[in-house]
Parts: structure tokens; sequence; C-alpha cells
């Protein structure tokens, strides 16, 4: 199960997302299928990542990314592409976060065929659940700015939607990553 809630964001015209779930699996297991890092599971299991590539590594912990999805929405929503700043955390009690917001680089300029999209200050945090080691609980948070001429009823249709699939989809992977 997933709660999804929003507000509107300060950042941007849009809303923040907050989406909130418990994984039946480890937070080393749910953090495997959900890091932000070239060649990862990402892109296998989640249906909005087309493609995730490090346009530049700052750090062992920091780097610049280039998000890519596919269309969306029966084609309503095109192709999209993301460029972020990235960073990944490990705190002693075992939870581990990635946290990223949007960012130019020199690197990277706008691609043909996809529209630009703005992520604001978003991130997922995989907290482990106290006496229970196959348990994760996830804290998700999204601001995205599709960017590109679609009417917000149509955003606003598709984001709440798009994070519960978000969470079935890591579940069926964190499932398929134990067996």
């Amino acid at each position: 199960e997933v709660a999804v809630s929003w507000r509107p964001s300060a950042e941007f015209a849009g809303n923040l997302y907050r989406g909130e779930g418990v994984l039946p699996a480890s937070p080393r297991d749910v953090w495997e299928c959900i890091k932000p890092v070239a060649g990862g599971l990402r892109t296998k299991w989640d249906q909005n990542v087309k493609d995730f590539e490090v346009i530049e590594a700052i750090s062992d912990t920091v780097s610049v990314c280039r998000t890519t999805t596919p269309s969306a929405c029966m084609r309503i929503i095109s192709p999209r592409e993301f460029v972020d700043v990235v960073v990944m955390k490990q705190y002693e009690d075992g939870m581990m976060l990635s946290a990223a917001t949007n960012v130019e680089h020199p690197l990277c300029p706008p691609q043909p065929n996809f529209v630009r999209g703005f992520n604001y200050p978003c991130g997922c945090f995989c907290i482990p659940v106290p006496g229970e080691p196959d348990r994760t609980e996830l804290l998700t948070f999204f601001q995205t700015d599709l960017g590109g001429y679609l009417p917000q009823t149509v955003v606003d249709s598709f984001f709440p939607s798009s994070i519960s699939g978000f969470y079935s989809n890591l579940t069926k992977a964190v499932k398929a990553l134990k067996a």
C-alpha cells in the first residue's frame, strides 16, 4: 500500500507530491533497486525511466545525471529529459537517501525529440523499520515541472497514479531481486 498526498509547491507553479509506503524488503534491497547510478536497476522496473546516465561524477556521492522518460498518458505526454545534480547518503542508522534538483550542464544541452523537464528539490528515503529487517519504509518527494505545454489538469491526473505505479513496480522488483 502507498499513501500519496500533495500540496502546492513553493518552488514552481505545480505540486509537491509525497509518497509513503512500506515495502517487503530490506533497506539494502530497496536501495539496490532505486539508487541513481549508471547501469542500475531503475531502468529495468520503473516504467517512467527509459534511460539514466551520469554526465559528470563530482565525487563518490554527488553527480550530474540525465534521465529520460518515455511518452505517457497514451502519448499525451511526450518523452522528457531531466538533468539533475544528485546526492546519495547513507546514515549510521541504516537510512539511505538520494536527493536531486535540476541543473544546467554544458555537457548536456537540450536534446532533439525530448522536452526538457525540471525536477525541483526531490528525493527518496529508504528508512529501516525497527525490529523488522525485511521491511523498509520508503518516503518519496517529487516536484517536477514536466515542461512543454501540458494542461495542469493532465499533470495533476498523471502524478498520483504514476507514484502508485512506482511503488507497485518497485515492490515487484525487490521481490524478484530476493528470488
